[in-house]
């Protein structure tokens, strides 16, 4: 897959077969776009081109840019575009000045003149240019002057699946992970490196990686208890993790830690990849550290039950 920054690299396509938006979580509904590209694509000889743009239009946009929390970062949507087949994936710098341009100059200056556009696929009800003021309607009434076809995914066939990103954040902030997993079409995922924390798990049996996220923006689920696998330098192991304040040690700060079965090396620095699988419990505040090391037992047998049923 071929990746551009900016649109300044990007040679112009003879068939381009292009999509665009923000694609968050790169989820299920967003994959039956992509798939649709790809058999275009296919049919006409093309080369498929994802438009998306960085950072987050709400980012700059918005009022509320501070609390938005995303479901993949940049890095990890780069990843899984290239996991589905895309020829091409311009990432356009969204800015202050872009967010200004018209629906008009964006047909004609991006898609028309920079990509070659010649199919355009797009999900229901999408929008785009200057105050979202471009529409499938305008799109498909002038397709025929800017010399592109132009295709919108139905609103029954996204419908029936029920997609958003703002759904699966719901979920995820809730503990519903097995629904946010099946709408995502993937395990969720937290990649971060392991730093040094208190170490209080080792003296209870119990060592954790506390690991701390690649980016501040990367949405962290409902604090409690989850079955987990961790992939460390391309291996992968079981465990569980807890998410939280540590209550029962008085904690004040949210951390991520993450205890991995049979599992002894010591990695500080190091990236590691989380894949939530199964919520177990919520945190809750225990009256010692015997209860908790009991409770945390009990965790390591469920999530080896767990695991137990879905291999």
């Amino acid at each position: 897959m071929n990746i551009y920054h900016s649109l300044d690299a990007f040679e112009k396509l003879d068939f381009a077969v292009v999509t665009s938006g923000t694609f968050d979580g790169v989820h299920i509904g967003h994959k039956k776009i992509l798939s649709r590209l790809r058999e275009i694509s296919q049919l006409s000889g093309g080369e498929t081109v994802v438009l998306t743009f960085w950072p987050h239009p709400r980012t700059v946009v918005s009022e509320d840019s501070q609390s938005l929390q995303l479901l993949s970062t940049i890095e990890e949507k780069i990843e899984l575009f290239a996991q589905l087949g895309i020829d091409h994936l311009a990432i356009i710098p969204f800015t202050r000045s872009f967010s200004e341009l018209s629906s008009e100059d964006f047909i004609h200056q991006i898609l028309v003149d920079k990509i070659g556009t010649k199919k355009l696929v797009i999900g229901y009800d999408h929008r785009f240019g200057k105050n979202r003021e471009g529409s499938f309607e305008f799109l498909k009434q002038n397709c025929s002057q800017y010399g592109f076809e132009v295709e919108e995914i139905p609103r029954q066939d996204i419908e029936d699946m029920a997609i958003s990103s703002s759904r699966i954040r719901k979920a995820l902030v809730t503990g519903q992970i097995h629904e946010a997993n099946e709408l995502l079409g993937r395990q969720y995922n937290i990649s971060g490196t392991v730093v040094k924390g208190k170490q209080l798990g080792r003296t209870i049996g119990f060592p954790t990686a506390n690991v701390h996220p690649d980016e501040s923006y990367k949405l962290i689920p409902q604090n409690g208890v989850y079955v987990i696998k961790a992939t460390y330098k391309d291996e992968t192991f079981k465990g569980m993790l807890n998410i939280g304040v540590r209550p029962t040690v008085d904690g004040t700060s949210k951390t991520i830690e993450a205890h991995l079965f049979d599992f002894d090396k010591e990695i500080y620095g190091e990236e590691l990849q989380l894949e939530l699988l199964h919520y177990l419990r919520p945190e809750q505040k225990f009256d010692g550290l015997p209860s908790l090391m009991a409770r945390i037992k009990l965790d390591r047998e469920e999530a080896l039950a767990f695991f137990s049923k879905t291999e």
